[in-house]
């Protein structure tokens, strides 16, 4: 099974990225994932089951402990072809 995660950190800065904002897109860079769209308001990542949810919970725990105060994110089922 494919899924895509799409995801927020907040708070927001609009000056600079805060740290949670860094972290979030560190993780997503490192994990295995197929895609990844990393942008100022919303970021994407694609790839295998396991993969994209390994890389969520590892943004949940590294980002909240990186000072984010809140986290929305959508999982969607794109199909077969992962694991």
């Amino acid at each position: 099974m494919r899924l895509r995660v799409e995801f927020t950190t907040e708070p927001f800065d609009l000056d600079e990225a805060p740290e949670h904002a860094l972290v979030a897109r560190e993780v997503v860079e490192a994990a295995e994932l197929d895609a990844v769209d990393v942008g100022p308001f919303g970021n994407t990542a694609e790839g295998g089951a396991d993969a994209v949810l390994d890389a969520v919970d590892a943004l949940l725990r590294r980002t909240l402990g990186a000072g984010a105060t809140r986290i929305s994110l959508q999982v969607t089922v794109l199909g077969e072809g992962g694991r």
